[in-house]
């Protein structure tokens, strides 16, 4: 399993995490839920209680909707695959269909440290099984096409590292400012913004 003997195309690998990821996401949406049945009032009370539930499935949604389009762009560079591919590749939507459920804890005990810091884990691990997917493939140029990721696989790379580190910082921030930590999220949108505009930068010459 672990030695690079090519093993095919990788079309029924991706059609697998394409199926993995719509699965994942669509379970998402089990969590939303109003009871029937309710007065006026109650209606209004129930709407605002299932809003920490729509603010989960967003994230979610944002979540598993940017790695399945990297898994897209990662694969996108593939001849071939191997038995490291593989394994890495299932290994890394076993994460992905997990989401729902620290996805659920977030929604029902976000206040948590502990809730925070399981879906940090979560994510990070699913951001190292791309990062693990990209190097192997730098490595061995005999499983890859003629297509290369705009600005090199060293720029993708740093764009999935940085996804894992400020997942993995979020950990022990959550023992120092609590489930407040998740707002440390944030410092992803000004970098993921940097990063897109240096992959952009080739193209544009």
């Amino acid at each position: 399993m672990w030695k690079s003997n090519p093993e095919g195309g990788p079309e029924r690998l991706v059609a697998l995490a394409d199926g993995v990821f719509a699965i994942a996401i669509t379970l998402l949406v089990l969590d939303l839920d109003v009871p029937r049945g309710l007065t006026g009032r109650e209606y209004h009370d129930a709407l605002r209680e299932v809003l920490p539930d729509f603010g989960a499935y967003a994230l979610s949604v944002v979540v598993l909707g940017s790695f399945w389009r990297d898994h897209r762009r990662i694969f996108r560079t593939v001849r071939e695959v191997d038995g490291q591919l593989i394994t890495l590749s299932v290994f890394g939507l076993g994460i992905a269909a997990l989401v729902p459920f620290p996805t659920r804890l977030i929604s029902e005990y976000g206040g948590e440290p502990v809730s925070v810091a399981v879906y940090a884990a979560s994510v990070a691990a699913l951001g190292a099984a791309h990062l693990a997917l990209v190097a192997v493939l730098a490595r061995r140029p005999w499983l890859r096409g003629d297509i290369t990721p705009v600005g090199g696989f060293g720029l993708y790379a740093l764009d999935l590292a940085v996804t894992v580190t400020v997942f993995l910082l979020t950990i022990p921030l959550t023992l120092v400012v609590g489930a407040a930590a998740a707002w440390w999220w944030l410092v992803l949108v000004p970098l993921k913004i940097s990063l897109g505009r240096r992959a952009r930068v080739p193209a544009d010459q």
